[in-house]
């Protein structure tokens, strides 16, 4: 079998602190003043630069080497921030690395991103050409495909619609049905499909296992979904800050991964590294309490739980207009529930400079797991911390119903409460509302 992508060596370094304001002449504004040690001239009034790490350099991707077959369906996991999605732009261009080799045979077609390669001012349509004519097709090939593609998206009622009009699920809808159809020899798919509905993320991975399997193409998927991962997958490749870290049978990689984010929840929250957000507060440990305030370490289905977060300012102001929020996850993450003082209309319109927020949940509905709580504490909707894996959560088998009965395991994660009644309504008949 012919190798398609040969890796070696790679790595990509980027230097912090010394571009970015979004365009060319504000950039040069920012430099300049710097230059005559003068404040920044567009810093607002009263705005402190939080967590500037001028000049430093992080390695997004370090010494990476590995290779892919014809016809290989590879998964890239790892946790936010390991190197994936940069992965994908050298492999697809977008990018260049700082170092290392990268030969790739054949044509490529990448979903990078919601919109990748599409220009907005043109149609659904014009987008179809616009991409086929990028991976060096012909107008004819292209139209030999279009019905397929335009069937395929679900959006032929605005194939003739301007894109920059399109949801972010059309978008992906048709970002997706063009790449999967043009005649591409490798597919690379970032982490994207999720904005589409359950339905179509279905559709993708049937067509990405047609397009793998039966067509005999390549593909290299990134996602967060383990399931997807394991269904559609032969290989996976482990990252982990930039280092390749495992490669082989999807199963043994996925176990090592799943071990390591077991074991993330060990560390203080205070000394993860792991971590984004400017830097004004700092989550600093999570606890978890019965409805009496006593510590505990598992939950039962259905007993009311609180969630108690610490966290502390780290310029001393008190934070303002506040939204916390608790992701949790299993551990192959997949997002199961949310919850946000936002959400219920709880406002923390200021909160001491250190202190708890609580979250309580009544009648924890989920089944009998190991579970992670991602945490998020927002000021003024930007992000000032937010930690992967906080905390892991045990739950137990509680008796949610009150009559001692569960459902099996294998017939879903969630619990709702849920009544029953009988009558002696004669059955609807055909025609029948």
């Amino acid at each position: 079998m012919a190798t398609v992508i040969s890796v070696e060596n790679l790595s990509k370094a980027y230097r912090l602190g010394q571009i970015g304001t979004g365009t060319f002449a504000n950039d040069l504004k920012v430099w300049w003043a710097k230059v005559r040690s003068k404040p920044n001239p567009l810093q607002k009034i009263g705005e402190q630069d939080h967590g500037n790490r001028d000049g430093e350099t992080v390695w997004a991707l370090k010494d990476v080497s590995f290779t892919v077959q014809q016809g290989e369906a590879v998964g890239i996991i790892g946790r936010n921030g390991a190197g994936k999605s940069t992965l994908l732009k050298i492999l697809s261009q977008v990018t260049a690395p700082t170092a290392g080799v990268v030969r790739v045979k054949g044509r490529i077609a990448s979903l990078l991103e919601v919109g990748t390669g599409f220009h907005p001012e043109l149609t659904g349509r014009e987008n179809i050409y616009l991409n086929g004519a990028i991976l060096g097709m012909s107008r004819a090939e292209v139209s030999r495909k279009l019905d397929e593609i335009v069937d395929f998206s679900g959006v032929e009622k605005y194939i003739d619609t301007p894109v920059k009009r399109y949801s972010s699920g059309m978008y992906v809808r048709l970002a997706f049905a063009v790449a999967a159809h043009l005649e591409s020899d490798i597919l690379v798919v970032d982490e994207v499909l999720a904005v589409g509905d359950a339905e179509f993320q279905k559709k993708c991975l049937g067509k990405m296992g047609d397009v793998a399997q039966k067509e005999g193409r390549t593909i290299l998927f990134v996602s967060h979904n383990m399931a997807a991962v394991t269904a559609l997958c032969s290989r996976a490749c482990l990252l982990n800050n930039g280092n390749l870290i495992a490669e082989g049978e999807v199963r043994p990689v996925i176990e090592r991964y799943l071990s390591a984010a077991k074991s993330v929840d060990r560390i203080p929250l205070a000394e993860r590294t792991d971590r984004r957000g400017d830097g004004r507060v700092r989550l600093t440990d999570v606890r978890l309490l019965n409805d009496k305030g006593d510590l505990v370490e598992a939950v039962a289905s259905g007993q009311d739980i609180r969630i108690s977060i610490g966290y502390c300012s780290m310029d001393g102001a008190a934070p303002e207009n506040v939204k916390v929020g608790i992701g949790v996850y299993s551990m192959n993450e997949t997002f199961l529930l949310y919850c946000s003082n936002e959400l219920v209309g709880t406002d923390f319109k200021s909160l001491p400079p250190e202190g708890r927020v609580e979250c309580r949940i009544p009648q924890f509905p989920l089944t009998r797991g190991q579970y992670n709580l991602n945490i998020s504490f927002l000021i003024k909707g930007i992000l000032a911390d937010w930690v992967p894996a906080a905390r892991g959560l045990q739950v137990v088998e509680g008796d949610f119903f009150g009559t001692g009965k569960l459902p099996p395991a294998a017939h879903g994660g969630f619990l709702t409460l849920q009544t029953w009644e009988a009558s002696s309504a004669s059955p609807l008949r055909d025609g029948q509302l």
